[in-house]
């Protein structure tokens, strides 16, 4: 072996250590980088030369640049930061919901329910005074106006968290399209088992990272190689990659499927999330997406559309909104019974568009069958009539002899005197006209006035007949304008007498009374106005503080996870000072060698001359 061999040798050396220092300046300069993983280099010998008196080495190369990742603890960094991005979302949407409903002593929408119950108290006790009645429509317009605000607050978020969503799903897209895009450039890179595109592959994380705060996925990067000489653990060395989402492929190697999501319902705008094959048949895959922040969206703006009313089920925000429209439409509705007993000139429904002529009372299961009574009064408040109406299974509102309109009108004697004159049908008539139900005054007939007394049919809540509310949730509640515009027209009475405060009284009651809140078919809940209303912002409250303590769960182990990931794969400054002290020593060893070589040849030049 020659001098100049001996050159090549250390100058394989200079090669090596300078290499070594260029990986761990590299390391050094993105040490606050999180998503980088730190690199190694590995050494090998070169081939060596044989002699008779044994091998003689060649000097050292580098086999190659190897990431110390270990994929198993990536993927759970990545899927506690899943959970983690969903709890945090949920926690703050939930926790600005829980702010809506503050009710406080003095404030809030249970005293304002009090304020409502107190001022018709107070009518009661004097039923002609015109201020009670100005009071009590101001208590009113305040309740209604705040109850309305309340869910519109929490509609605007669920709304929000909508449009969140479109641009969340065109983040997912674009990830999608830079994963494919790297998944080409990574497979340009390495043409040989040796090569590796380690930084790529650091951006090939990050990109996972990050869609996984979005969503749930499952991936496959093909063979998974341990690499023993620089760390125990299992590294992604496969070149085939595959990325699905909710069972369909997103990214097939350098191959991308976009999601696609779209509103096929503009009057309610919400958006449904479908999968696209190659041979453009289309899934829709909104229930089956999970995790992350899309996942919390779903799950708390709703995941299916119901097909009628084209709105979300089953998200929690719905829930919330579904829970106070049936705290607003049972509060109509009871409200409309009672005051349906004061005795009026007339009587009109709201517009019923939902039932046509021929349509079955109790096919939408808010008409029940029983019993409701027309009593009509006498200037003098006397009763002079009463006509009970029974609804059956097939009772409509104006179609035959078992329609509503038709038993209104009926010859039938109601006193049983045998006295064709003095009957419902002698001093009012029924019409339904485009879909509004009306009950007036027989022509030339004049000095009476009628009531409804509801026996369990909730038909009088229903139809709004002789109502003092409008509305049929907590959207559109509001009192009758008629009253609003001339709070006199108020009455406390049912019968048509000075001093009666039977309606009155009841209004007062209601607030005791247990009711019947049917939140669906398959929920009910039986409780008081104030304990229905309790139930409602029990269950917010009870939510955010569920969400919150998932979260601080979610982040110890995050943080956990991420402790055991940087201990595998992050940058450690003083484990990189020894490396560069190391390589910085080795290359001048080795840089002492050419020199001496330099000078060993310097001799043997002079001894030539």
């Amino acid at each position: 072996m020659s001098l100049l061999d001996t050159l090549n040798v250390a100058n394989s050396g200079l090669n090596v250590a300078q290499t070594g220092m260029e990986v761990t300046g590299h390391n050094i300069a993105n040490a606050q980088n999180e998503y980088y993983t730190r690199q190694r280099i590995e050494t090998d010998p070169k081939y060596p030369l044989h002699t008779t008196s044994g091998d003689i080495g060649t000097g050292a190369k580098i086999s190659q640049i190897v990431r110390v990742h270990d994929e198993f603890v990536y993927q759970r960094l990545n899927k506690s930061a899943s959970r983690l991005e969903y709890d945090s979302f949920s926690k703050t949407n939930l926790e600005e919901i829980a702010r809506y409903f503050p009710d406080l002593q003095d404030n809030g929408l249970y005293k304002d329910l009090q304020n409502y119950f107190e001022a018709w108290n107070d009518l009661s006790a004097h039923p002609n005074d015109s201020a009670q009645k100005v009071a009590l429509v101001q208590n009113i317009q305040t309740f209604t106006t705040n109850l309305k605000d309340s869910r519109e607050r929490i509609e605007n978020l669920q709304n929000s968290i909508n449009d969140q969503l479109k641009t969340a799903i065109d983040e997912v897209n674009r990830i999608g399209k830079e994963i494919a895009d790297l998944n080409k450039k990574i497979s340009k890179n390495e043409t040989s088992s040796n090569e590796r595109a380690n930084d790529l592959r650091d951006q090939r994380d990050k990109l996972e990272s990050t869609l996984r705060k979005l969503l749930d996925f499952s991936v496959f990067k093909g063979d998974m190689q341990s690499n023993s000489a620089q760390d125990p653990s299992i590294t992604d060395g496969g070149k085939s990659y595959h990325l699905n989402i909710a069972g369909h492929s997103f990214v097939d190697g350098t191959t991308f499927h976009p999601l696609t999501i779209d509103n096929s319902y503009e009057q309610t705008g919400f958006y449904s999330i479908h999968y696209v094959r190659d041979d453009l048949n289309r899934f829709e895959i909104t229930g089956d997406i999970t995790g992350g922040k899309i996942g919390a969206m779903l799950d708390l703006r709703g995941r299916e559309l119901d097909p009628k009313t084209h709105r979300p089920t089953g998200g929690l925000i719905e829930n919330y909104i579904n829970e106070i429209d049936t705290f607003a439409k049972t509060f109509i509705n009871q409200t409309n019974q009672i005051y349906a007993k004061s005795a009026k000139d007339s009587l009109q429904s709201k517009q019923m568009q939902y039932y046509q002529d021929d349509d079955k009372l109790t096919y939408m299961d808010e008409i029940k069958k029983g019993t409701f009574d027309i009593v009509v009064y006498n200037n003098q408040g006397e009763e002079v009539a009463r006509r009970t109406i029974e609804i059956t299974d097939d009772t409509t509102m104006n179609f035959g002899n078992d329609s509503i309109v038709a038993k209104i009108n009926a010859d039938i004697d109601d006193n049983q005197d045998n006295d064709s004159t003095n009957d419902v049908d002698d001093y009012f008539e029924a019409s339904y006209i485009n879909n509004v139900l009306s009950i007036s005054p027989k022509e030339g007939v004049s000095g009476y006035k009628i009531a409804i007394e509801d026996n369990g049919t909730d038909f009088v809540g229903v139809s709004g007949l002789g109502a003092l509310f409008d509305g049929d949730n907590a959207k559109n509640i509001s009192l009758k304008s008629q009253y609003a515009q001339n709070p006199d027209l108020i009455q406390a009475y049912s019968a048509p007498v000075d001093g009666n405060n039977e309606v009155a009284n009841e209004m007062v009651q209601l607030q005791y009374d247990k009711i019947d809140f049917n939140i669906s078919n398959q929920k009910k809940v039986t409780d008081t106005f104030y304990g229905f209303y309790s139930f409602i912002t029990s269950n917010i409250a009870t939510d955010a503080e569920a969400a919150n303590q998932s979260m601080e769960t979610s982040q110890t182990l995050y943080n956990t996870v991420f402790q055991e990931f940087q201990s595998v794969s992050g940058v450690n400054i003083d484990e990189e000072l020894t490396n560069l002290i190391k390589y910085q020593t080795g290359y001048t060893a080795n840089a002492k060698v050419i020199s001496t070589i330099d000078k060993m040849l310097d001799v043997l030049l002079g001894i030539k001359q």
